[in-house]
């Protein structure tokens, strides 16, 4: 049988026909009128790739993490800085909701001690079990070392659990494929205050695949 024939027997879709998640506003008109479901999609594993910090990559996602800690938890696997509660209070998340989970010991938690592998295994496995909770409503995750079928089960996981999976790594592996279904570039707008976002990567077709973002009041 030829792809054609596949094709039209609906048994292939092709990228800008894929079946859409969900939407679930990212709180930023402009970049959900970008979004094809009109937000993130949900339930689905992101990918957000930077090489800057202070630039506002968290402050993006604490409209729909407010969202969601309203009737459920919100699990934060290895993250790179103990969150400042009065600031997520602020803009409408319920700390009460969120469970911090990190397999590297306290006394090794330090910026010029790296992560040994065991805990590096560790803080994936809890990631992926985080997605699989169906009382999870989104968990974050900051980690670089990983294959692309890691990242299938990982997208899997956020299908089976019904929740939003995010993925903090550096901007280089943004060369190397991925199965998230979206891939976000993020860096600080060149000439004027705010987020440039460069997305790379997306189920559905897009309407533009740049947006820049003032998250003043987010900082």
């Amino acid at each position: 049988m030829s792809l054609d024939e596949l094709v039209r027997r609906a048994q292939v879709w092709r990228a800008d026909q894929a079946p859409l998640a969900r939407g679930l506003t990212t709180g930023f008109p402009a970049l959900d009128a970008l979004l094809p479901a009109q937000g993130w999609p949900y339930p689905a594993l992101i990918e957000v790739l930077t090489d800057c910090e202070g630039i506002g990559a968290l402050s993006l996602w604490l409209p729909a993490l407010a969202e969601l800690s309203r009737a459920q938890w919100l699990i934060w696997v290895a993250p790179p800085h103990l969150p400042y509660v009065p600031a997520l209070q602020r803009h409408g998340l319920d700390p009460a909701r969120l469970l911090i989970v990190d397999a590297l010991p306290a006394e090794e938690a330090l910026p010029q001690r790296p992560r040994v592998r065991e805990s590096i295994e560790a803080n994936l496995w809890a990631f992926e079990q985080a997605l699989r909770c169906v009382d999870c409503g989104a968990s974050l995750t900051w980690c670089e070392a990983l294959d692309s079928r890691a990242l299938r089960r990982l997208q899997l996981a956020c299908e089976a659990g019904v929740t939003l999976g995010v993925i903090f790594r550096p901007a280089r592996f943004a060369a190397i494929a991925s199965p998230a279904v979206l891939r976000l570039l993020l860096s600080p707008a060149v000439h004027a205050t705010g987020l440039d976002i460069q997305i790379f990567k997306c189920r559905g077709s897009l309407r533009a695949q740049t947006c820049h973002l003032d998250l003043s009041a987010y900082s």
